[in-house]
């Protein structure tokens, strides 16, 4: 690029002033939430407000070693702050490192620069696949159209000319220009609009929304089945004391306090393992998402290729009158002349030099992917045009069908170049084009690409090939690349929208896409039960990219592609992707499990409450002796599954998956404190006897639900179990008094609960296959 320029733009004394009155366009508000957020997010919760009305209500009995279970709280707290803290550092590090430039002049000089120094008046030069910083004027254009559908809805590209108001928000999608700032930063009037494109759903997913919804619902139940509790058991002759003990111990029971938690700090997690990859994740639920996916579409430039083409063939036909030789020259005025900076543009200029006596060119019309095809004039020379062939003409003769033929089997791009004897107009083909030859480009595919793909597709995962080249070139680079059944495929260009629903259930190559069309083509997917991953790098892609439910971009795509992905692959590395999958899906798989541990205490506490209400007896649990039940079967192995390398296929529907397992052993704790509290009461056992055995029996319950929930079952999940049973049994032998317990070994309690340990494992297997039948039931209703 020739860094000199015709315009003076700003000096340095004029840029310092307009910094120091603040006309600079500051930088946009980070992805992720600030660490004042953070904190409050993870603190300042329902839940937690809750749990602060119910140690009031302790603190009032003196019982203030009830009050342990506070502890637990602060614990999980500082733990989602913390693992959040360092997933956003990661983020926002690999954000600044991706952040793109733009180029400025300033004292004749063409300069690139961070977009957070762009001033006010600045001449700011912009290209095809940037994204717009700003708002501004256009100063001078050649061929500039924009998409401004972030900001009108509308999707078809607005020409701009000298004058043209352009925003922030919108991008380039063909041509170049040079723009003034004339509003920058905050001030800018699609500020916020561009932020609604870029900013990040946070550590919120769709396991999250679903949890805070389950939440939402037993906030409801917890407070006035708790009330109802204690005006019961006062009712029934208990003392005040012991019904708000008991009380708060069923409220405490009913809270999945750590479940949100440790799905953040699983996303969190994955999160800081990909920036590790050179993955920026810029929304952190899209990890979960992309792990969901079932059917991937790919653009086939710069994903399935490297998108470095290269010039291996021209041909020039005789009606051209032209020799090889003036061919070439031709050929380096036209591209030299248009100066298009897309890997076509690119590898044209590179194989064709430019004449030693530039021709000024008339006026051009830049490529765009809807036209493909360009167009300049010289003078006295006439109008050239470049592009796809079927585009620029609708018949040629045989030998020419059977060269393009040729050409695609062995999957080359075809660009045709031909003659207009007027000058350009419009943006309209004129009648005269004359063909003057062939040039013929290849693409080599990258390395990791076959097995990357043989992976998607020995996981299932459906791979659809969108691209605006011929279907023939893109079937023969897919059939190359190793993509299932590359015989499959359509020229977009002769279908219209309404096809498109039933297209998807035959085609998985789709060639001469529009930018439209690839929208569309993901709309309909997802209209036809899919969960649809998009990867791109062009401006081309963006519609789609917007629409899929999960977006991958390469770092050497367009800026405004990666302005609106989900993910940037920051090493352009395809092979990452698999990787972005496997993360998703222990988050996932884990995340069942660990929902499972959480919901049994739900399940349980939520069923004894009611039941209770309407028993002349005290609630059977009081707060400190959930705690070691808690924290031994729940809290601490939930920490250790959530983080396990468990990379298996998603399976079934998430809630039942969740909820099989919760019901069973949570129904199982049901039965055997009904049982207990009947045989107790049966033998005068006390108060604390039958809260003790209870206590006993849930802890062993909980453990058979964990080794269920647990597998496979590794030599080291065998240790955990084993530690914390021992942990368990340790603290009714030695920590009794401060659990308020008995003695477990009594001989008369022994009589009833041996026989009931060895009854539990069938009891809590029988009520799995009962819960599996009327879940299944109740998804095929």
């Amino acid at each position: 690029m020739d860094n000199k320029s015709k315009y003076p733009g700003l000096t340095s004394n004029e840029v310092a002033n307009r910094k120091a009155r603040g006309e600079t366009n500051i930088t946009t508000p980070p992805t992720t939430r600030n660490f004042k957020q953070i904190f409050a997010e993870n603190s300042l919760t329902l839940f937690n407000f809750i749990n602060l009305i119910i140690a009031g209500f302790i603190i009032y009995t003196g019982s203030y070693k009830n009050l342990l279970f506070l502890g637990v709280i602060v614990s999980n707290t500082f733990i989602g702050v913390y693992q959040e803290i360092r997933a956003k550092r990661n983020i926002d590090s690999l954000t600044i490192l991706n952040q793109a430039k733009a180029w400025v002049i300033r004292n004749y000089e063409k300069i690139e620069i961070p977009q957070d120094e762009v001033v006010k008046d600045d001449l700011i030069m912009i290209r095809r696949g940037q994204q717009i910083i700003v708002d501004g004027v256009i100063v001078e254009t050649e061929g500039l159209e924009c998409d401004e559908s972030q900001l009108t809805g509308e999707s078809d590209p607005v020409e701009k000319m000298p004058g043209s108001e352009v925003f922030s928000g919108s991008f380039v999608v063909s041509g170049n220009a040079i723009m003034q700032a004339t509003k920058v930063g905050s001030e800018s009037y699609t500020y916020k609009l561009t932020q609604e494109a870029k900013e990040t759903k946070g550590i919120y997913s769709e396991l999250i929304l679903m949890m805070k919804k389950l939440i939402r619902i037993l906030t409801f139940i917890i407070i006035p089945v708790g009330a109802l509790l204690m005006v019961t058991s006062i009712a029934s002759g208990a003392h005040l004391d012991k019904a708000i003990l008991g009380s708060t111990a069923a409220m405490i029971g009913m809270i999945p306090e750590g479940l949100v938690l440790i799905t953040s700090v699983a996303l969190a997690v994955g999160v800081i393992k990909l920036s590790q990859k050179k993955v920026l994740v810029q929304t952190m639920g899209s990890i979960e998402t992309l792990a969901r996916v079932d059917v991937l579409c790919l653009d086939k430039t710069g994903t399935l290729t490297s998108g470095q083409l290269k010039v291996v063939e021209q041909e020039v036909f005789e009606k051209g009158n032209l020799s090889l030789e003036e061919f070439e020259e031709l050929v380096g005025a036209i591209v030299h002349g248009l100066d298009e900076d897309n890997a076509t543009g690119q590898a044209l200029m590179s194989a064709f030099n430019c004449p030693l006596k530039k021709i000024q060119p008339l006026k051009q019309i830049p490529f765009s992917s809807a036209r493909k095809w360009s167009a300049i004039s010289f003078e006295e020379m006439g109008s050239f045009y470049m592009g796809a062939p079927e585009y620029l003409f609708e018949t040629f003769n045989e030998a020419q069908i059977a060269k393009m033929k040729e050409a695609m089997a062995h999957g080359l791009r075809i660009i045709a170049v031909a003659k207009s004897q007027t000058d350009i107009e419009s943006n309209d083909l004129p009648n005269d084009l004359n063909l003057l030859g062939f040039i013929y480009l290849e693409d080599e595919i990258r390395p990791e690409a076959p097995q990357t793909l043989k992976y998607f597709r020995e996981q299932e995962v459906d791979i659809c090939i969108i691209s605006g080249d011929h279907p023939e070139t893109v079937a023969q680079i897919a059939k190359r690349a190793g993509v299932a059944h590359p015989d499959r495929k359509i020229d977009m260009s002769q279908v219209s929208d309404e096809d498109i629903p039933e297209l998807i259930k035959e085609y998985r190559i789709f060639g001469r896409v529009s930018p439209e069309q690839k929208k569309r083509l993901v709309e309909a997917l997802q209209k036809d039960g899919h969960v649809v991953g998009m990867t791109g790098d062009g401006v081309n892609d963006i519609l789609a990219l917007k629409k899929s439910d999960c977006s991958i971009v390469m770092s050497n795509g367009s800026d405004a592609a990666k302005g609106i992905a989900d993910f940037v692959l920051l090493d352009s590395n395809f092979d990452s992707m698999v990787g972005v999958v496997l993360e998703g899906r222990k988050v996932i798989n884990n995340i069942q499990r660990v929902a499972s541990l959480y919901l049994t205490k739900t399940v349980y506490s939520m069923v004894l409450a009611a039941l209770f209400i309407f028993l002349s007896s005290p609630y059977p649990f009081q707060p400190i002796q959930l705690s070691p039940i808690s924290s031994l079967t729940v809290g601490i192995p939930s920490f250790f599954l959530a983080l396990r390398p468990n990379t298996a296929p998603i399976k079934g529907k998430f809630l039942k998956n969740v909820f099989e397992p919760a019901l069973a052993s949570g129904f199982s704790v049901v039965f055997f404190t009904v049982m207990t509290e009947i045989v107790g009461n049966m033998l005068h056992w006390s108060y604390d006897e039958k809260s003790t055995v209870t206590v006993w029996l849930t802890g062993l319950i909980c453990f058979i639900a964990l080794h269920y929930i647990a597998k496979p079952i590794t030599w080291q999940i065998r240790l955990l179990i084993g530690v914390l049973l021992s942990v368990f049994l340790l603290i009714f032998i030695f920590f009794e008094s401060i659990f308020s317990l008995v003695n477990v070994f009594s001989f008369h309690l022994m009589v009833y609960y041996v026989p009931m340990m060895i009854l539990a494992p069938f009891v809590f297997y029988g009520l799995k296959r009962v819960f599996h039948y009327l879940l299944n039931l109740n998804i095929k209703k």
